[in-house]
């Protein structure tokens, strides 16, 4: 299994693809998903899912068109269902463009079968109340969205969003997980579990 990583949409969000020889499911299309479509024909990969760690709008704008495109399922957490409605979730603030409508099917925390192996879906609210990571054990990593960072963790500034839920989050779901786990971020660079557990200025036990 090998993931593959592309910087998308007016915010760079990390837009992430995992594959094996035939089959993909895509992580956070926040941007006009051309690199990924380009990316999946090249590798002759058939997009089966697309997963949402939430539903802010920069983690959002290639949802419509990447489905559209592929055929694949729509899945994220119905707790934030709500923000469909709202501007986080509909766009069009700052002077960024507005979210083509797409939709989704409720994904539930647990065990999800995806590219012949499982997928574990963690509730890691807080950033939003619907907030998901996705833990792949078959190549050691999870996708937090924008619940933990390298040396930081998401902003609960935002409507609904609750720092001391997300640091439950991240020390209760994602601090759990086997140390050598790479963390893959809605954006900048890669961490691990451990290093964060050790360093991380909020959550981890440098705060301590």
């Amino acid at each position: 299994m090998h993931v593959a990583d592309f910087a998308i949409g007016p915010l760079e969000t990390n837009c992430y693809v995992i594959h094996n020889d035939t089959e993909a499911v895509a992580i956070d299309p926040g941007g006009p998903p051309r690199p990924v479509l380009d990316f999946l024909q090249q590798k002759k990969l058939k997009l089966t899912h697309i997963l949402l760690t939430h539903l802010h709008f920069d983690h959002t704008y290639g949802v419509s068109e990447l489905a559209d495109a592929t055929g694949a399922t729509v899945l994220a957490s119905e707790d934030d269902r709500y923000m469909l409605a709202t501007e986080p979730g509909k766009g069009g603030v700052w002077g960024l463009p507005q979210v083509a409508p797409y939709d989704f099917a409720g994904l539930p925390e647990g065990a999800l079968p995806l590219l012949g192996s499982s997928c574990v879906v963690l509730a890691t609210p807080g950033h939003t109340p619907g907030g998901l990571s996705f833990y792949f054990p078959a190549c050691k990593a999870v996708f937090s969205g924008d619940a933990l960072f390298y040396r930081s963790i998401g902003r609960t500034d935002f409507p609904r969003g609750d720092t001391d839920t997300l640091l439950r989050s991240i020390r209760s779901k994602i601090f759990t997980l086997p140390e050598e786990t790479t963390v893959y971020p809605g954006h900048s660079e890669p961490t691990s579990v451990g290093d964060e557990k050790r360093n991380n200025p909020f959550a981890g036990d440098f705060k301590k």
